[in-house]
């Protein structure tokens, strides 16, 4: 029955499992088992299309009857794909880099309805224009938050802001990694009900 479907986000991620609660839907997460390298020439909107369906079609195996939710992300200067630091040396270089530049956020979506094999796929990016940056303000800005483990190096529902000049785009949480206006248009193709109805 429509609105009663096993929903699955092929994802550990804490970002993106508190971006879905914002639907009130239940779901399940289960962590996807893919190889998350890029390919030689691979630009990186094609790399996290490919990922996120990837993600999803190796849970959509394991949950014969579900609606599967994948999802990728990448930062990318032109063609240069930026990284999650990992710590705090890394972090200040990378945001040192990044002062004065132009950053694109890509984030690919993919929906398996693993029953009927039906499959919707995606990427919506996202533009975040930074300041010029003095050395101390990063230090600062990292102290307070440390975003290590975030691409880029930064928080953008956080502290994050305060680096930047200007944001561009469709649709803020694909910022965050996990792009709930796309997800639920196709979400209702796919027969559920948003907003849900009380249970």
């Amino acid at each position: 029955m429509p609105g009663t479907r096993t929903l699955v986000l092929a994802s550990t991620s804490t970002y993106r499992r508190s971006l879905l609660e914002r639907l009130h839907l239940d779901f399940e997460t289960a962590s996807p088992r893919v190889e998350e390298t890029r390919l030689p020439d691979e630009a990186p909107q094609a790399m996290v299309g490919r990922l996120a369906a990837a993600k999803a079609a190796d849970v959509a195996r394991r949950y014969p009857d579900a609606l599967v939710i994948g999802s990728d992300q990448c930062a990318a200067v032109g063609d240069r794909i930026l990284g999650k630091p990992g710590g705090h040396q890394q972090a200040l270089e990378q945001l040192g880099t990044l002062s004065g530049q132009r950053v694109v956020f890509h984030t690919g979506l993919c929906l398996i309805d693993s029953a009927s094999g039906r499959h919707w796929r995606g990427v919506v990016p996202y533009t975040v224009h930074f300041r010029t940056l003095a050395t101390a303000e990063i230090e600062r800005y990292l102290r307070l938050e440390q975003p290590y483990d975030c691409a880029g190096s930064f928080k953008s529902e956080g502290l994050g802001v305060v680096l930047f000049q200007r944001m561009e785009g469709d649709d803020p949480t694909a910022l965050i990694g996990l792009p709930l206006i796309l997800l639920c248009s196709w979400l209702r193709q796919a027969g559920l009900t948003l907003p849900p109805g009380a249970t």
